[in-house]
């Protein structure tokens, strides 16, 4: 008895004293926190800044941080592993730095959207695919209860299932569901002024046209940074986006969304409001119209050959009858992927055998209004 006394009391001076086998650290990276605002300025951003430079010294990683849109060069993104955008607001890059941000993501780079990250940039369409979301109102700060959907990203593994926390509560312009793994959702019975329903994603997770991007909704309030919990939830994003840590953020496994952002040509625009280009821009508030006559095409172009298999078309009032989905190698030999010759409008949610292809075309061949053809959104996805 005494031996075994004397074996149980040498493990626990050995567990005591020198502590459980530590976890395997993350290798060294370096992250960029941008905060220039161009809108309303959040009081809560030098706590943020605190926050994640605390982050940064307790997990051996590297915090730069910057209001200088200048930064945004090919050469200085290139020695980053995740861009944060910490309470952004507004215009806040020229269409150079857009050009070299979206060089950065295509090239692996990860992007964090924290809170306001939401109302920023509204006039660039990839940016508004790389956020999932627009943001559209919010009611006065107040208790709320989080319900977290996905228990093993490590932005969330560590939250209770059922997180009641204090903050200002956004209400988004469309729902990112369906272009992005949501990780956490509002439950609006808990507190009043929520817009969306029973469905309110407050934050989610992508793979975004070769890079990462993780948003959360939260992190008004600076007492926010100072909340474990909460603390535990950025750096869990920034660990994502950086690709230290994996995580399954295909709203289909495997299966993304391709077309956000990307460029688009059509056979016509009613008129100068309603370009192609807001087919992909991520947001169901505008939309492509075409002119009043048939035939009438829209394509988007993925940037490189892909392996397509879904298609999913929002239309408005206005909509095509019949129509094909195509697609094409070089934009220039087109092969029929689905038609049809009675579409109803509303939403047309399509799947097909994966067809490889760099180029997709919606052409409509008869209208089923007076009106032109009109979409919301052309979301094509695939690996």
């Amino acid at each position: 008895m005494r031996n075994v006394i004397a074996v149980v009391t040498a493990l626990l001076v050995v567990v005591l004293g020198f502590g459980l086998p530590a976890m395997a650290a993350d290798p060294p990276y370096k992250v960029l926190v941008f905060s220039k605002t161009a809108g309303f300025r959040h009081d809560a951003i030098p706590a943020g800044i605190t926050a994640l430079r605390g982050l940064a010294t307790e997990n051996g990683f590297t915090v730069d941080t910057t209001e200088d849109a200048g930064a945004f060069t090919t050469a200085n993104l290139a020695g980053y592993r995740a861009v944060v955008f910490l309470m952004t607001t507004g215009d806040v890059l020229n269409a150079t730095q857009q050009t070299a941000f979206e060089s950065y993501i295509a090239g692996g780079g990860g992007y964090v959207g924290v809170h306001a990250a939401a109302d920023t940039e509204y006039d660039w369409p990839f940016y508004g695919g790389l956020v999932g979301a627009y943001f559209a109102s919010h009611p006065a700060i107040q208790q709320a209860t989080v319900r977290v959907e996905d228990t093993v990203h490590p932005s969330t593994a560590h939250l209770p299932r059922a997180w009641v926390r204090t903050d200002e509560l956004y209400n988004y312009r469309t729902n990112p569901r369906s272009t992005a793994h949501v990780l956490a959702t509002l439950d609006e019975s808990t507190y009043s002024g929520g817009s969306m329903g029973a469905d309110h994603p407050i934050a989610w997770c992508k793979p975004y046209q070769g890079g990462r991007a993780w948003y959360t909704g939260l992190g008004h309030t600076a007492e926010s940074y100072t909340e474990p919990n909460f603390r535990a939830h950025l750096f869990g994003g920034i660990r994502y986006a950086a690709g230290v840590a994996p995580a399954d953020c295909g709203s289909t496994p495997g299966v993304v969304l391709l077309s956000s952002g990307r460029p688009v040509t059509a056979s016509s625009t009613e008129n100068a409001g309603f370009a192609g280009s807001n087919a992909v821009d991520g947001n169901a508030g505008t939309r492509w119209s075409s002119a009043f006559a048939d035939p009438q095409w829209i394509a988007v172009d993925l940037g490189s050959a892909k392996q397509v298999s879904r298609v999913r078309l929002q239309w408005e009032t206005a909509y095509g009858r019949a129509y094909r989905v195509e697609t094409s190698a070089d934009g220039v030999t087109w092969s029929s992927a689905y038609s049809t010759a009675a579409s109803d409008g509303g939403v047309d949610d399509l799947t097909f055998p994966a067809v490889s292809a760099r180029h997709v075309r919606v052409y409509g061949t008869q209208r089923a209004t007076v009106w032109g053809y009109s979409l919301w959104e052309l979301e094509v996805y695939g690996r």
